[in-house]
């Protein structure tokens, strides 16, 4: 915390962040708990995430789940349609005592694209499998207690 730097540059700023903030009052947990979330940031494009080996190996196992889930197939785009774009989105996943449990990488389709009475019928996103509404379904008609927990990606 002793690198914390003020972006005011000029010492004759009348109220320079650097003199009402202090991290030196906190307490070394709370410090250490800043620490983790001011120290790794989450990339806000793709640009941003290829500089980080973390982030382009989450990104090759969010593929890699993709395929092996058979999310998606290759097929030929009729004339008459367009594609619609998708992007990453980045996240931080941490342990309950704040150390970073890992990267998670989500390839999300831009479905906020769509035009209305045109094609908002043939949008897919890959967020749900049969077998996991059947299972809460189950639960649910059984009153049984569930528990959420994150599963990294499922295969079959």
């Amino acid at each position: 915390m002793k690198d914390f730097v003020s972006l005011n540059i000029h010492e004759d700023t009348p109220y320079a962040l650097n003199k009402y903030l202090s991290y030196d009052t906190l307490s070394p947990k709370y410090q250490a708990y800043v620490v983790v979330f001011s120290s790794t940031t989450e990339p806000k494009n793709y640009s941003e995430a290829m500089q980080d080996p973390r982030w382009v190996q989450a990104m090759k196992e969010e593929i890699t789940a993709l395929e092996n889930n058979n999310t998606w197939q290759i097929v030929q785009l009729p004339k008459e349609k367009s594609t619609i774009g998708c992007k990453w989105i980045y996240k931080i996943k941490y342990k309950a005592n704040e150390e970073i449990k890992r990267f998670k990488a989500r390839l999300v389709a831009k479905g906020y694209s769509k035009k209305e009475g045109i094609n908002y019928q043939e949008t897919f996103s890959p967020v749900v499998k049969i077998v996991t509404v059947r299972t809460v379904s189950l639960a649910a008609s059984k009153k049984c207690h569930i528990h959420q927990m994150d599963v990294y990606n499922a295969f079959l």
